[in-house]
């Protein structure tokens, strides 16, 4: 396959706040992990220069006095308003100088991306600086902005897909989008993500299945803290890809956030990078030719460049060695790609995640499968 890549040094430069856990450097460290092992210099492998939605583009999705606030707070301007939208100084989701203009350009690679794979410049687009499903028609959250996930599905519908799937693996419920699209029988947004019982934004239960059209095109497989790459792979396979190969979309959009990550500091799942790439790679084989991939959650730098950067290599076709290349280990002291196996369970515990998962498999395939003409 023919894989792009969305890169500029713009995507990674704008600073939330200097505590902030997103951090979009990481972005950076991808790129340069991908370059040490010579992955662009592969044919199959392009490189895509993004560029900032314009304001029509985000108020497809955003009304116009929410993008207008957005860039009068990027100047600093009218702060005293910035609750009404969902920002504050201490919270998720602050203020900071030129923020319009990086969450407008992370949206327009997200655009830029959808175009490119529906004209078929590339069967796959990975914007690993997009995937900001939290945010509203009018307002930020969970760190988000500008939910550029809608913004391209939006786009990739006027273009004239009849059907978009959208899959969110991030750890977060991706309310979002299921928000934009849960009257919509066009999109079928799938999230499998840690419980809204336990984590941010509270919500992804599996009877929320959408509303007059759209029932049934909204699907919620939510999992147990300390979910394990088997108990993870088990709902992929027979909660998710029954459901897309069903669906039959002409765009598979997927938000890939590595906040899975058993290392990450913000959740309480156990991925390991082999347990997200199967992940991915199951993703990559639903494909229908046309695949826009984003980044999303992920606050260990570590597993944010290995894991992306193995999520790159599976849309390039590319093989990576496990052992690092010598000029990153230097700069940034990772030696090896891969993690390998995570530390076992106690007996109970394990249980307790099977027979999780397990539910949210036997609800979706109860309340979901059978509006698409799949058994329960």
């Amino acid at each position: 396959m023919t894989a792009g890549f969305m890169y500029s040094p713009e995507l990674t430069r704008n600073i939330l706040r200097e505590d902030h856990v997103l951090r979009p450097m990481r972005l950076r460290l991808v790129y340069e992990l991908l370059q040490a092992y010579g992955v662009f210099d592969e044919a199959e492998a392009v490189v895509i220069e993004p560029r900032v939605a314009t304001d029509q583009e985000l108020m497809s999705f955003h009304q116009r006095d929410y993008v207008e606030a957005v860039q009068a707070f990027s100047r600093g301007d009218e702060l005293d308003r910035q609750h009404r939208y969902g920002f504050g100084d201490s919270g998720d989701n602050p203020i900071s100088e030129g923020m319009f203009e990086a969450a407008a350009l992370a949206a327009g690679a997200s655009i830029v991306g959808a175009e490119a794979v529906w004209h078929g410049r590339a069967d796959v687009v990975f914007n690993a600086g997009g995937g900001y499903h939290h945010a509203g028609p009018d307002f930020a959250s969970g760190f988000c902005v500008f939910n550029d996930a809608v913004i391209a599905i939006l786009r990739l519908l006027a273009l004239g897909a009849e059907r978009v799937a959208y899959v969110d693996i991030d750890a977060h419920h991706g309310d979002g989008v299921q928000n934009a699209f849960y009257g919509s029988d066009r999109v079928l947004t799938v999230s499998v993500h840690q419980s809204g019982r336990t984590l941010f934004p509270g919500t992804g239960d599996c009877e929320e299945t959408g509303d007059g059209a759209g029932v049934g095109y909204a699907v919620n497989l939510p999992l147990a803290p300390g979910t394990h790459d088997e108990a993870y792979a088990h709902v992929m396979e027979q909660g998710v890809a029954p459901l897309i190969r069903a669906f039959r979309p002409d765009v598979l959009v997927t938000q890939q956030g590595i906040d899975t990550h058993i290392d990450d500091p913000l959740t309480h799942l156990r991925l390991t990078s082999e347990g997200h790439t199967r992940a991915v790679a199951l993703l990559g084989g639903l494909s229908p030719g046309r695949w826009l991939a984003l980044g999303g959650g992920g606050y260990d730098l570590s597993a944010v460049a290995r894991c992306w950067a193995m999520d790159y290599a599976v849309m390039a076709g590319a093989d990576l060695p496990d052992e690092i290349p010598q000029s990153f280990r230097n700069a940034y002291g990772l030696t090896r790609l891969r993690d390998g196996s995570a530390p076992a369970l106690l007996e109970a515990d394990d249980a307790r995640i099977w027979r999780e998962a397990e539910e949210s498999v036997r609800r979706v395939r109860q309340l979901v499968f059978p509006l698409h003409g799949l058994e329960s």
